[in-house]
C-alpha cells in the first residue's frame, strides 16, 4: 500500500490541479497534447491581429480616405494601446480571473470586435468602387461609421491586451519545470511558440493582405473574425487536458510591497532616523552587506529600512531587506526600458510607412499580379526564422569560446546590438527613399498617380534589417524583462517589455504629427504629404537614424553600470 501511494505522489504534479479542481496526475494532463491547442490559439491570434495591423493604413489611406500623416497617427496610436493594455490584462489575471478564464474572456472581446469591424467595413462598402481599392479615397462617411470603425478596432486592442500575456504563460503552465523531462520539454515549447507567432503573420501576410487590397475588405477583416471563433473552439476542447494554477495568490501583492517601499523611503528621507530596523542586529548586518552589493543611485530606497526616532511606531509597518531589494531590482529596470524607446520608433514604421512607400513603386510579380504593399513585413519574419538557427548554432558557440559565457553574450549585449542594426535599417531606408524620389523626379511623375518605375524589392534590405533586429533586441528584451524582475512580477514583467513598444508607438504618433504640422502649411508640402513623392520620408528616416544613434548611446551608458539580479 505504501509502495503504491508513493508512486501515485511521483505521477502527480505540485502546485496545479486539473479542470475540477483535483490533483493533477502527470500523464493524464499537461505536456505536448495541451500546449498544441494553445500554441494552435496564437497562430490564430496572431493571424488575426496582423490581419488588422499590418494593411490598416492602407485601409484609412483609401476607403477611410485619411491622410498619409493622419493615417500613421492612428496606426501608431491604435498600436501602441494595444502593447500597453497587457499591463491591464496581466493584472487581471493574475488578481482576479486567473490565466484560463482571461484568455476565453478576451477570445470572446477579440471574435466581437472583428465581427464589429467587419459590419463596419459592410456599411463602407455601400459607397462603391472606391472601396475595393486601396488608392482610391473616399471621404463621405457618416459620424455613426467613424465611430463604430474605431470602437471595433480599439475593442480588438482590448481584447490584444488580456489574450496576449496570459496564453503564453498558460502555455509554459503545461510544463513541470521541476520535472528533468518536462523541463526540456518546456524550453522546446518556447521554440515551436515563437515558430508558431511567426507563421500566423506570414499567412497573413500572403494571404488576407492579398484579398485586402484586390478582392475585398469585407472578406478581408471577415477570415480573421471566422479564424477567430475556430480558435476559440479549439482552445476550448482542450479544457479537460490544462493543468490551471492558483487564481489568487495568497501572499500579499508584489505591487503593495514594492510601493510600501517608495512611501517608507520618501518619508524617512529628511528624518534623521537611529541605526534602529525593522527587525534585531542579525538583518541589520545583512543591510550592509546590501548596501555593498547595491548601485548607489538607489541606496535613497535603504531609507525604508530605517525606524524613525530609533523606535518602531504601534500600528506602522516597516520594510524588510527584501522588500527593498525587490523594488530596487525594479527601479533599475527603468533606464533600459527608457533607452529602448528609440528602438521602438523605428519598429512603429514597419507596418505604417515602408506600407506606404511600397505602394508607390513598382509591384508586378506577373502581368496582372501585383504584389501587395503590405505583403512586404513577410521579410521580417523570414529575416527572424533564417537568423535565429544561425545565432544560436553558430554565434553563440563562436562567442561563448571568448567570453566563457552559457548564452555567449549577455542579455544586454545582445539587445543592444539589435539597436545598431535598427538604426542601420534607418540609414538603408533613407537612401532608398532619396533614390526614389529621384527616379520620381527623373520621369516627371511626381504629380502623377502611377507607380514609380522602381521595383519594390528595393525594399527588402531595410526589411531583413529589421527582422535581424528583433532576433536580438526582441528576443533579448523578453529574456531581459523576464529574469530581472522579482520572481512573482514576471508575467508584469513581459508586459513592461510590450509598453515598450507601446509607448513607442505613442511617440512615433507625436513626432509625425509634430513634424507634418511644422513642415506643412499652405503652399507647402510637408514631409508626410499624401503624394509621397513631393514630401520627404528620407529626411524622416535620417532623424530616426539619429534618435537611435542618441538612444544607443545611452543605453550604452547605463548597461555597463547594470548590476544583474543574482
Amino acid at each position: 500500500m505504501a509502495v503504491s501511494e508513493t508512486a501515485l505522489l511521483d505521477n502527480t504534479v505540485p502546485d496545479v490541479v486539473d479542470y475540477k479542481g483535483r490533483v493533477v496526475i502527470r500523464y493524464k494532463s499537461g505536456g505536448w497534447r495541451s500546449s498544441g491547442f494553445i500554441i494552435g490559439v496564437e497562430v490564430a491570434e496572431r493571424f488575426a491581429y496582423y490581419g488588422i495591423s499590418l494593411n490598416l493604413i492602407s485601409f484609412l489611406t483609401g476607403p477611410m480616405g485619411q491622410s498619409t500623416a493622419t493615417a500613421a497617427e492612428n496606426v501608431n496610436a491604435w498600436s501602441g494601446t494595444a502593447s500597453l493594455l497587457p499591463l491591464l490584462g496581466g493584472f487581471v489575471a493574475d488578481s482576479f480571473l486567473g490565466r484560463f478564464r482571461t484568455i476565453v474572456l478576451a477570445s470572446l472581446l477579440y471574435v466581437l470586435g472583428l465581427c464589429l469591424l467587419t459590419l463596419s467595413a459592410l456599411l463602407l462598402a455601400s459607397y462603391g468602387d472606391s472601396f475595393h481599392h486601396s488608392k482610391s479615397i473616399s471621404t463621405s462617411h457618416s459620424p455613426f461609421q467613424m465611430v463604430l470603425f474605431f470602437f471595433s478596432l480599439y475593442l480588438v486592442a482590448v481584447a490584444q491586451g488580456g489574450h496576449k500575456p496570459c496564453v503564453q504563460a498558460f502555455g509554459a503552465d503545461q510544463f513541470d519545470g521541476e520535472d528533468p523531462v518536462e523541463s526540456k520539454a518546456k524550453s522546446s515549447f518556447f521554440n515551436w511558440w515563437y515558430f508558431g507567432v511567426c507563421a500566423g503573420a506570414l499567412s497573413t501576410n500572403l494571404i488576407v493582405s492579398y484579398i485586402q487590397e484586390n478582392v475585398s475588405w469585407v472578406i478581408g477583416f471577415g477570415i480573421p473574425c471566422i479564424v477567430m471563433v475556430i480558435a476559440l473552439i479549439v482552445f476550448l476542447l482542450g479544457t479537460t487536458t490544462y493543468r490551471y494554477t492558483n487564481i489568487i495568490p495568497e501572499k500579499e501583492s508584489p505591487f503593495v510591497r514594492i510601493g510600501r517601499v517608495f512611501i517608507a523611503a520618501i518619508r524617512n528621507w529628511r528624518t534623521a532616523p537611529s541605526l534602529a530596523l525593522t527587525t534585531d542586529q542579525e538583518e541589520s548586518n545583512g543591510v550592509e552587506l546590501f548596501n555593498h552589493q547595491s548601485s548607489e543611485q538607489f541606496k535613497f530606497l535603504n531609507k525604508a529600512l530605517l525606524v524613525p526616532n530609533g523606535s518602531k511606531e504601534e500600528g506602522k509597518k516597516y520594510c524588510s531587506i527584501s522588500e527593498v531589494e525587490e523594488a530596487k531590482a525594479v527601479l533599475r529596470l527603468v533606464p533600459i526600458w527608457g533607452t529602448c524607446l528609440a528602438y521602438a520608433i523605428v519598429f512603429a514604421q514597419t507596418s505604417t510607412l515602408f506600407t506606404k512607400q511600397g505602394a508607390s513603386m513598382k509591384r508586378t510579380i506577373v502581368p496582372g499580379l501585383d504584389l501587395p504593399a503590405a505583403s512586404l513585413q513577410s521579410f521580417i519574419g523570414i529575416a527572424i526564422v533564417l537568423s535565429i538557427p544561425i545565432y544560436d548554432r553558430i554565434l553563440v558557440p563562436i562567442t561563448r569560446m571568448f567570453t566563457r559565457k552559457p548564452s555567449g553574450i549577455t542579455m544586454l549585449q545582445r539587445i543592444g546590438t539589435g539597436m545598431i542594426l535598427s538604426a542601420l535599417s534607418m540609414v538603408v531606408a533613407a537612401v532608398v527613399e532619396m533614390k526614389r524620389l529621384k527616379i520620381a523626379k527623373e520621369y516627371d511623375l511626381i504629380d502623377k498617380k502611377r507607380d514609380i518605375p522602381m521595383s519594390v524589392w528595393w525594399l527588402t534590405p531595410q526589411y531583413i534589417l529589421i527582422g535581424m533586429a528583433d532576433v536580438f533586441t526582441m528576443v533579448g528584451l523578453q529574456e531581459f524583462f523576464y529574469n530581472q524582475v522579482p520572481n512573482e512580477l514576471r508575467s508584469i514583467g513581459l508586459a513592461l517589455y510590450h509598453s515598450i513598444f507601446g509607448v513607442g508607438s505613442f511617440i512615433s504618433s507625436f513626432l509625425i504629427s509634430t513634424i507634418d504640422k511644422a513642415t506643412g502649411g499652405v503652399g507647402h508640402d510637408s514631409w508626410f504629404s499624401s503624394n509621397l513623392n513631393r514630401g520627404h520620408l528620407d529626411y524622416f528616416y535620417w532623424l530616426l537614424a539619429v534618435l537611435s544613434a542618441i538612444g544607443f548611446a545611452a543605453y550604452l551608458y547605463f548597461a555597463r553600470s547594470y548590476i544583474y539580479k543574482a
